[in-house]
């Protein structure tokens, strides 16, 4: 309702959304239908934009402070940072954003690049509030 969009529109998404049933296909099997009564409609062209629309303050947050960048692209964040010690913050931030959100980072699907002429050497773990880690 911030972004002004019209009230008739968000209704329309709430009924589609709300009323989700879905199914697996894996070759020629379908699964029996199941409600999905979180998220969006996997594989609707629709779905990226409202995810996007969806973690839009995470990009715009005022915990962001010069030279971190954060990019939404579908359902992955691509986050830039000058240093690992900034990555570590804004992953931070990211998780404090998050929470009230009900969302997590999936270390597990986390990766880091890091660019430049210390690209060779090893860095810390990158640690999150959960007690999970990764390597920058």
């Amino acid at each position: 309702m911030k972004r002004l969009i019209p009230n008739e529109l968000l209704s329309v998404l709430e009924c589609w959304l709300s009323r989700c049933y879905s199914c697996v296909k894996w070759y020629d099997a379908w699964s029996c239908l199941f409600i999905v009564s979180l998220g969006v409609r996997q594989g609707s062209v629709l779905s990226p934009f409202l995810f996007a629309i969806y973690l839009d303050d995470l990009t715009r947050s005022p915990l962001l402070t010069s030279g971190m960048f954060i990019v939404l692209y579908v359902d992955d964040i691509l986050s830039i940072e000058p240093s690992v010690c900034m990555l570590d913050k804004l992953l931070k931030k990211c998780e404090h954003e998050l929470d009230p959100l009900n969302m997590v980072i999936n270390v597990k699907n986390s990766n880091c690049l890091r660019i430049g002429p210390r690209n060779n050497f090893s860095c810390s773990p990158i640690s999150m509030s959960k007690g999970t880690s990764f390597h920058g």
